[in-house]
């Protein structure tokens, strides 16, 4: 086998094996970073839907009220569902599904007065959970669907002053209100009392396949690094190593054919194959030195 041909698939089994080991420490820690960017972008999410109610509460509501009073001739009972918090963080999130299918945004309460709201089982755990530690503000964690796993994240809504205007007994709430979700649900809320969660869900599979198309590109980008790497590395073996040996070489065989009459092989530089060339060519005069003398006598 060639000095080349070896010098290659050296570098190939060593380059292998530093391949694997990358791959192997680093597909956990871009599986973690893949977790964190799906619980970030939740995060950023639910932050959106609480800015979102925020804007309603202080903002809209206050402006369709004015209005809703002057044209209904002062009726304080007129009754719009986007002035409601709720109602308008769930349909800005559900614009904000079209872009992002696999997030999911719930605000899941025991009392609602909507009933697309009403928590479900696991979700009336999370609202449960928040009553009984008053504390906790963040809560997640997975749990299995009919699709697969699936990732969540949580947090406490509580009922604000604001709040009781609407849902502390039916006949405080605004007629329309009343005759549009009835006067079963949503009601006798108390203040600062945990009424539901903000839950943002993820297939955990999303984290997973983000996960493995960075892995793809990673290693794809480090075997192209190799390959590139191996080329120019030939290269300069061929120019540095093997074409100044593959000459000596060649010189080395027509001398043991007795031709001794060819020219000195170029010797440029100080490393070791430079001096092995400069070496040979003493040898080489020398021997031509030597078989003078020998023809002389």
């Amino acid at each position: 086998m060639k000095l080349l041909a070896k010098f290659s698939l050296i570098f190939i089994v060593v380059f292998g094996l530093g391949l694997t080991a990358t791959g192997y420490l680093s597909y956990s820690l871009i599986q973690k970073n893949a977790l964190e960017q799906v619980k970030d972008r939740a995060q950023i999410m639910m932050e959106t839907a609480l800015a979102m109610r925020r804007y309603t509460i202080e903002q809209v509501k206050p402006a369709i009220g004015k209005t809703s009073v002057s044209e209904a001739n002062a009726m304080p009972n007129t009754f719009h569902p986007e002035t409601v918090p709720a109602y308008a963080a769930t349909e800005v999130f559900n614009y904000l599904h079209e872009k992002f299918p696999d997030y999911f945004y719930k605000e899941a309460a025991l009392n609602p007065t909507n009933l697309r709201d009403h928590a479900v089982d696991w979700e009336a755990d999370i609202v449960n959970q928040f009553r009984t530690h008053p504390a906790l503000a963040v809560f997640s964690g997975e749990r299995m669907t009919p699709m697969g796993r699936s990732i969540y994240l949580a947090r406490p809504l509580r009922a604000a002053a604001s709040c009781l205007e609407c849902h502390s007994t039916p006949a405080a709430a605004p007629l329309e209100m009343v005759e549009r979700y009835g006067s079963a649900n949503g009601f006798g809320w108390k203040e600062n009392e945990v009424i539901a969660a903000q839950i943002v869900s993820v297939p955990a599979s999303l984290p997973v396949e983000m996960a493995n198309h960075e892995f793809r590109q990673l290693m794809t980008l480090l075997l192209g690094v190799g390959v590139v790497t191996l080329l120019i590395l030939n290269l300069v073996l061929v120019v540095t190593v093997t074409r100044p040996v593959s000459q000596l070489a060649q010189r080395a065989e027509e001398i043991s054919e007795g031709k001794l009459d060819g020219p000195e092989l170029p010797c440029r530089g100080r490393c070791e194959i430079s001096m092995l060339v400069a070496s040979f060519n003493r040898m080489h005069r020398s021997l031509l030195a030597a078989m003078k003398m020998l023809d002389k006598e």
